[in-house]
C-alpha cells in the first residue's frame, strides 16, 4: 500500500467553474506509482467547491454558473451572514450543495476519469483569492 499527499495552492481565479485536472495530476506525480487505488481532492475553503463534470465544451461551465446564480440568488435580505459582501453567503450555500471533495479511482497509474470528465474548481466568490487543496492518493 502506497499513500501520497500534497497540498496545492491554486492562484486566484475569476468567479465560475474552472478545470483543474491537470493541476491535480501535476501536483501529485506519484499517482503514476499506483496500479489500483483512489485519489481524494479536498478543498480547504467554505466558499468554493469541487465537482466532476464535462471537460470538453466550455459552455457547460458557463451554464453551471448560470444555474447556480439563478438557484442561489445574491442580495437576499433574509441572509444574516453578509460581512464579506453580498456574494459571501450565497457562496457558502453553493459550496455546500456541490461539496468539498471528490474521490476518483486510480487505474494503471492514471486518474480513471471518463472520456469527457474533468475536475472543476467551483469559485463562488467575486474575489475568492488563492484556493488551497489537499490531494491524497493511496493504493497498490
Amino acid at each position: 500500500m502506497h499513500i501520497y499527499q500534497q497540498m496545492i495552492s491554486l492562484p486566484e481565479r475569476a468567479r465560475g467553474f474552472h478545470l483543474i485536472t491537470r493541476d491535480v495530476v501535476r501536483a501529485l506525480p506519484e499517482i503514476g506509482n499506483i496500479t489500483k487505488g483512489l485519489c481524494q481532492v479536498f478543498i480547504l475553503h467554505t466558499s468554493a467547491s469541487l465537482t466532476i463534470n464535462e471537460n470538453a465544451d466550455p459552455t457547460v461551465r458557463i451554464d453551471f454558473e448560470t444555474f447556480f446564480n439563478k438557484t442561489v440568488k445574491e442580495n437576499d435580505p433574509a441572509y444574516k451572514h453578509d460581512y464579506e459582501g453580498s456574494d459571501d453567503m450565497p457562496a457558502h450555500l453553493k459550496a455546500s450543495l456541490l461539496g468539498s471533495s471528490v474521490l476518483i479511482p486510480i487505474s494503471n497509474g492514471q486518474l480513471a476519469l471518463g472520456t469527457w470528465q474533468g475536475i472543476y474548481l467551483c469559485e463562488h466568490r467575486n474575489h475568492g483569492g488563492q484556493r488551497n487543496l489537499v490531494v491524497t492518493a493511496w493504493g497498490q
